[in-house]
């Protein structure tokens, strides 16, 4: 009985080092806007989304260019949002040429998509419970940081 926890034990052991192994990169999360684009990264290992800035759209791919420089980025988990119908908002029109930009400059990191409905609302939930006075809970780059941490919690959430 015991010789066979052990060997359960030492099993469990031998997967999650391979699994450390296979993950040495980080997920960066991107919930686009027009205007902004929340980002938010994990760790190396995978386990904690956290959020890293919120940048100009304008210079997202300047910013994604110097920061994946400087860290390895296994996938690009990119909010995909979807009206309560399950149909592709009008938004995702702008986000589209946008991945298919991302594609070409980093043609060897997979791009993912994850589910955004309610993030913005969610982010500014969090807010309020954190306690975050009023003029705080006004700055639109901090509510799209958030949710861009919720996208990558949820992505980390299903995989």
């Amino acid at each position: 009985m015991i010789s066979g926890f052990k060997f359960t034990v030492i099993t469990i052991y031998r997967l999650f080092l391979q699994k450390i192994n296979e993950r040495v990169g980080r997920l960066l999360a991107l919930d686009y806007g027009k205007k902004r684009t929340g980002i938010a990264v994990t760790d190396e290992l995978q386990l904690i989304a956290s959020g890293l800035t919120t940048v100009p759209t304008a210079g997202l791919v300047d910013f994604l260019k110097d920061y994946v420089s400087k860290e390895k980025v296994d996938r690009f988990i990119v909010g995909e949002p979807r009206q309560m119908n399950n149909e592709p908002s009008e938004s995702e029109a702008l986000i589209v040429p946008f991945l298919n930009r991302l594609a070409k400059v980093f043609p060897q990191i997979p791009i993912e998509r994850q589910d955004e409905r309610f993030t913005s609302k969610m982010a500014f939930q969090t807010m309020i419970d954190s306690g975050l006075k009023k003029k705080k809970r006004r700055d639109k780059a901090l509510v799209d940081e958030i949710s861009a941490t919720i996208i990558l919690q949820a992505y980390l959430n299903k995989i």
